[in-house]
């Protein structure tokens, strides 16, 4: 029961932010002091062939102290990207049709012959 009482003491305020395959979670915690820090967690997840799935998540722990620099810094790249290609999402992945290039690039190599294709060349004769 103890337990369960510093769990819930633990996560003061969460958030959820799901996007596409990715979902987004922001979590105020306390720490042992009584001061509290925010975890940013991304879980992604993944289907198998089989229909299963599973998920991947990588989480960031960020403290008081690092709060200005860091939102100093995120503010900074995301000006950056919307400045130099706008808000339009331009990622082919986002299509629901879209097929690796790898797939792509492989049925177009058996279609047609390939510009940088090799010789076998004896050199003993020169």
């Amino acid at each position: 029961m103890a337990e369960r009482d510093s769990m819930d003491q633990e996560e003061i305020h969460s958030k959820v932010l799901r996007a596409g395959r990715r979902t987004y979670f922001f979590d105020v915690r306390s720490t042992k002091a009584g001061d509290y820090y925010l975890t940013i967690t991304e879980s992604k997840k993944f289907t198998h062939d089989d229909g299963s799935f599973h998920y991947k998540k990588h989480k960031i722990y960020l403290y008081k102290e690092d709060f200005d620099a860091f939102k100093e810094n995120v503010i900074e790249m995301m000006d950056f990207i919307i400045d130099e290609k706008g808000h339009e999402v331009i990622s082919e992945r986002h299509q629901k049709d879209f097929k690796k290039e790898e797939d792509e690039t492989a049925v177009e190599k058996e279609d047609t012959p390939s510009s940088g294709s090799f010789t076998d060349v004896s050199f003993e004769d020169i």
